[in-house]
């Protein structure tokens, strides 16, 4: 079991470390960088936008200078005035595609303002001929004049054209853009959604799967199982890691402590035997010693026959002081735990044998009512015997005036079960007391004459044989303490104690 636990142990701490605050700050940090991602695009968008509004706004202008150009251009065709209004559009509407000429060639391109500027360029430049001409002829037409008005209504056509293509375009554009950018919350919410899902989702495998093997090895723990450590689950080792290694380990010293529990118990109780031994060996060893006497000073007058009787005499009472003696230390060896299967009637009797003596000097009388044929139960003897000790001790401590002890052994309600019960005529335990009689250290009994843990000490056994002690109990009237064992039946392969 020490391996087994060593070997889980050894697989917990060689575990990767990633901990638990690493992989949620991991988590924050991709959130984070989505966020600043979806940011830093809805930047870029609105930028894109307010470059286009600038663009839209600047070939506003230049449009409305190039129609009012027009417009001029017209009415000296017409009337052979506003030339110069024209020109004066025409400069303004050329200003503008210079001013703004690096903003606008961002959103359109360079080209396209190329061109733009070779149209106004072309058109200003036909303006000034067409000024000139009228100058020198004022009131004479001449073919140069009219091949001017051709290309003047012809760049100008395609000054407006264009101009009004660009704008169109990036009006939608900038309709398109401001439709996305209504999108990108909607998204952003919808990427939030679901990494909040992601998230609660991993916080909760993270946290409540080991919780819950936690709690799982807490309950075993209360149910009386530290032999079973907490094994790796995951392939990560994290907080929660700690946290099994530290149980695991209490596991371990709790396991030390109950073994030094028991045996601190045991020592208790092989006192408490020795005295009445003690007692016991007095009646053969005082028998020895006059036999002997006696044959040693008569040994010259008696005859054969009872030399040999007063032989026999002293090997009978040696051998009844050995069996006393016997019993005993097979009670106090220290040995491994073994598990054989043992009739319990078997282990009551070599028990009451054990304090045979302790019942004689209390005036304590022992009611049988064991069954012969029940089913064997599998444990340590060793153990077994010392929770019946502690149950008949404490049997003989709650009738300090004398009673009678029934030993009762019967088929439990339980399927596969037996149920040993110790009923005393003694004082009984009061109600508020019952519920604490399990409790480590706790005693009825007057300072110095109990340690408190004779009947936790005999619960912790009985719960890792897998059975319960239960108690009944009336003050003035008797307790009756019930030992519910497992039964076994037998299969080949297990040894029989008995």
């Amino acid at each position: 079991m020490d391996k087994l636990k060593f070997e889980a142990q050894r697989a917990l701490q060689e575990r990767p470390s990633f901990s638990i605050r690493s992989r949620i700050s991991l988590g924050y940090i991709i959130w984070f960088i989505l966020s600043l991602g979806i940011t830093i695009g809805s930047f870029i968008i609105l930028t894109k936008i307010q470059n286009k509004l600038h663009f839209t706004e600047s070939a506003d202008r230049y449009l409305f200078e190039i129609q009012q150009a027009r417009r001029f251009e017209k009415n000296y065709f017409l009337y052979r005035t506003n030339l110069g209004d024209a020109r004066e559009h025409v400069h303004l509407a050329q200003n503008i595609l210079r001013t703004n000429r690096n903003k606008m060639a961002d959103v359109v391109g360079a080209r396209s303002i190329d061109a733009m500027v070779r149209h106004i360029d072309l058109y200003a430049g036909l303006l000034d001929r067409l000024s000139k001409l009228k100058s020198s002829l004022p009131n004479t037409p001449s073919p140069l004049v009219e091949t001017i008005e051709g290309e003047l209504r012809e760049h100008g056509a395609m000054m407006i054209t264009s101009a009004e293509k660009l704008i169109n375009k990036e009006r939608q554009s900038v309709n398109a853009m401001i439709y996305m950018s209504k999108r990108v919350p909607l998204f952003f919410l919808l990427v939030l959604l679901v990494l909040m899902v992601y998230l609660a989702n991993f916080i909760a495998r993270q946290m409540m799967q080991p919780l819950r093997t936690l709690m799982d090895a807490t309950q075993r723990i209360s149910e009386g199982d530290m032999t079973t450590p907490i094994t790796p689950t995951r392939r990560y080792r994290d907080e929660f890691t700690e946290l099994s290694l530290a149980m695991n380990h209490m596991m371990h010293q709790l396991t030390l402590h109950q073994e030094q529990l028991i045996k601190a118990h045991k020592l208790k109780a092989v006192g408490t035997l020795t005295a009445g031994v003690a007692h016991e060996l007095n009646n053969p060893i005082n028998n020895i010693m006059l036999t002997a006497s006696m044959l040693q000073e008569d040994y010259p007058d008696l005859d054969e026959t009872e030399r040999l009787d007063m032989v026999n005499d002293l090997v009978e009472q040696a051998e009844r002081s050995q069996r006393i003696i016997r019993n005993l230390l097979e009670f106090a060896r220290e040995r491994e735990l073994t598990t054989y299967l043992y009739p319990v009637k078997d282990l009551i009797e070599e028990t009451l044998q054990l304090v045979s003596n302790q019942l004689k000097l209390s005036k304590v009388k022992v009611a049988r009512r064991l069954a012969p044929n029940l089913s064997p139960v599998s444990g340590d003897k060793q153990q077994l015997t010392q929770v019946f000790l502690n149950l008949i001790l404490n049997a003989i401590d709650a009738m300090p005036g004398g009673g009678t002890l029934t030993i009762e052994t019967t088929p439990a309600d339980e399927k596969d079960y037996l149920k040993a019960n110790f009923t005393d005529t003694g004082t009984g335990i009061p109600p508020h007391v019952q519920s604490h009689i399990f409790d480590p250290f706790f005693t009825t009994k007057s300072q110095g004459k109990g340690t408190g843990l004779g009947l936790s000490v005999s619960l912790e056994i009985v719960r890792k044989h897998g059975g319960d002690i239960r108690l009944c109990s009336q003050v003035d009237q008797g307790s009756t303490f019930s030992v519910l064992l497992p039964t076994t039946k037998i299969p080949a392969n297990i040894p029989n104690g008995s």
